[in-house]
């Protein structure tokens, strides 16, 4: 027996989750990179660059190795507990600030001006 208004043959899939990451239309640029630090970081993380090598981690405040500077945002989550991980991040777009993980010592005030410069550009979705 079906459901009056249901199509025939509709299973349900689940439901998703959006992430609520992305806040505007301003030109996404996204690349692939190697992520570091063993830990799991999750989508919305604020990443820094090594200066030495070239590599990603959650950018902290207080490191002096180059990471302390918000470079670039990452698109997905990624596991870097047993080794250094490829993964997806934006280098420009707009995105949703309650959305970003940052690390130790820095705000959002403290990565704003700094991502303007790079064509990161932050602001408030409503919570989904």
């Amino acid at each position: 027996m079906s459901i009056p208004g249901t199509a025939e043959g509709f299973n349900d899939k689940g439901s998703v989750t959006p992430e609520n990451l992305i806040a505007g239309e301003y030109p996404r640029v996204s690349r692939i990179f190697t992520v570091t630090g063993g830990a799991i970081l999750p989508i919305g993380s604020v990443l820094g660059r090594i200066d030495a090598d070239g590599r990603y981690l959650l950018s902290a405040a207080d490191a002096v190795d180059g990471s302390q500077v918000p470079d670039i945002i990452l698109g997905e989550t990624v596991d870097t507990t047993n080794g250094d991980k490829q993964a997806v991040g934006y280098f420009t777009g707009e995105f949703n600030e309650l959305a970003l993980n940052v690390g130790a010592g820095h705000t959002l005030e403290s990565i704003r001006s700094v991502f303007r410069t790079r064509g990161l550009f932050l602001r408030q979705n409503q919570p989904v």
